[in-house]
């Protein structure tokens, strides 16, 4: 299943803005350019490429695949439930990965249209970064699990949105708050519960890159915030609450499901029962783990920059998104 070929053109126009004050004025930035600098790593020498992927091992935890525990995955063989943890997970892995090639096209825009040197400096190594993501990822998809997916319409859309929209600020909630607030408690969860060391280890070097990058938007973002006007800060507001909603929505790995055998009705019931699944009793690890993970740090972060009005906070708990301490009482 070969995509390589495959590109599409969005039409983005950015301004680049030239500084001639080039001495550091943000020391706070400036501090988080000097680690960006001092902890650089390099996935080809730094990750044990000589493990092999277990093929009677999952990737990801089966309690996280839609079917597990349906009639569906009681019929299933162990070879065939092996089989379909890896397509799955090799879905998940790869809208992982094209969400780190969109980073970096995003903070290559942000080089750009960021007005001071600090800000810039740092998010010339955050370049960097994502480009190694989006390498190691690659790689190991391709090395080690053999299978990768398209791009989901879902997430296209967004990332496009973002990378056509000419504000810094924009491209940086879409992207440093509320896209990188989800990647992280996916990598964390693989980190933690994979039964796969090889990609536990991956996330782990991933994990301290993207603390950096949320620091990021966490001292870029307040300061902004605070100069816009009422419409504008409501404006930046919905576009944060419709960009988690994007990242939610629409992730459904039906190819993964073909890739095994399940033909098309059984594939639509699978869609329509995983709703049925989540609202009944969705899966200890989903729900302790990844959801609260990621409502707790979305939530915080958004308040933590000057995003979470009593809107954006009714927006929220539309889509089932509560503040952490009600979330844990959940």
């Amino acid at each position: 299943m070969s995509h390589a070929h495959q590109t599409h053109t969005v039409s983005a126009t950015i301004e680049a803005i030239f500084t001639h004050e080039l001495a550091p004025k943000d020391q706070d930035m400036r501090g988080l350019y000097e680690k960006a600098k001092r902890d650089q790593w390099n996935a080809s020498t730094d990750i044990d490429w000589k493990l092999d992927v277990d093929p009677d091992g999952g990737i990801f935890p089966d309690g996280l695949i839609d079917i597990h525990g349906t009639k569906y995955w009681d019929k299933m063989s162990p070879r065939e439930r092996n089989e379909l943890n890896r397509h799955f997970s090799a879905w998940r892995i790869s809208q992982l990965m094209y969400g780190e090639e969109f980073a970096m096209l995003v903070c290559g825009q942000l080089v750009n249209v960021i007005p001071d040197i600090d800000g810039k400096f740092f998010m010339a190594t955050q370049v960097v970064d994502e480009a190694r993501h989006s390498e190691v990822l690659t790689r190991y998809l391709l090395d080690k699990v053999g299978v990768t997916y398209p791009l989901t319409a879902s997430l296209r859309n967004l990332f496009d949105n973002i990378l056509a929209l000419p504000q810094w600020y924009f491209k940086t909630v879409g992207t440093q708050l509320v896209a990188e607030t989800l990647a992280v408690s996916l990598f964390r969860m693989l980190e933690q519960y994979s039964q796969d060391p090889l990609v536990s280890s991956i996330c782990k070097r991933i994990l301290a890159d993207e603390a950096r990058h949320m620091g990021f938007g966490m001292l870029s973002l307040p300061g902004q915030m605070e100069q816009l006007s009422a419409q504008e800060l409501r404006d930046v507001e919905d576009f944060a609450c419709d960009a988690a909603a994007g990242l939610l929505g629409g992730q459904f790995p039906r190819e993964a499901y073909e890739a095994v055998g399940f033909n098309r009705a059984e594939i639509e019931d699978i869609r329509k029962l995983r709703h049925e699944v989540a609202r009944k009793n969705e899966h200890m690890l989903f729900r302790q783990f990844f959801k609260k993970d990621f409502h707790a740090s979305l939530w915080n972060n958004m308040t933590r920059v000057g995003l979470l009005s009593a809107r954006a906070v009714s927006k929220l708990a539309n889509m089932g998104i509560a503040a952490p301490q009600q979330a844990v009482a959940a």
